[in-house]
């Protein structure tokens, strides 16, 4: 069974920094990817930024673009997001995702929202 696990969330000001980490744990073979969501109070899940996990190719919302950086660290099995310049509609509880089954790229995964496998999300809050 894979289980996500993130960390990092917290309280910051307008044009600073956070640092969300996922770690995964189970077993996965083969093709998959990993994504960050994010849902503000009374609005949709939207795809933050995916990383397809055998390339390292990458997929950022229109909204982050060039503020936040996936990664990821093979050796610790755990996919970072480095937000940068944040800004307060960047407030959410942020997701990490694992899509194993039927994944292709990871800009259909941030556009679809799918995942087999979620964790139990983390709270990003940007203010004064």
């Amino acid at each position: 069974q894979v289980q996500l696990v993130e960390s990092g969330g917290g309280l910051v000001q307008p044009g600073g920094s956070l640092r969300l980490s996922c770690a995964v744990s189970g077993f996965i073979l083969g093709n998959y990817g990993i994504g960050w969501f994010r849902q503000a109070p009374g609005k949709g899940r939207e795809g933050v930024s995916c990383i397809r996990y055998g390339d390292s190719s990458t997929y950022y919302g229109d909204s982050v673009k060039g503020r936040f950086t996936i990664s990821r660290d093979n050796a610790k099995m755990t996919v970072h997001l480095q937000m940068n310049s944040l800004k307060p509609e960047d407030t959410a509880v942020y997701y990490c995702a694992a899509q194993i089954i039927g994944f292709t790229t990871a800009q259909r995964m941030c556009e679809t929202s799918l995942g087999d496998y979620w964790g139990q999300g983390t709270q990003v809050t940007v203010s004064s």
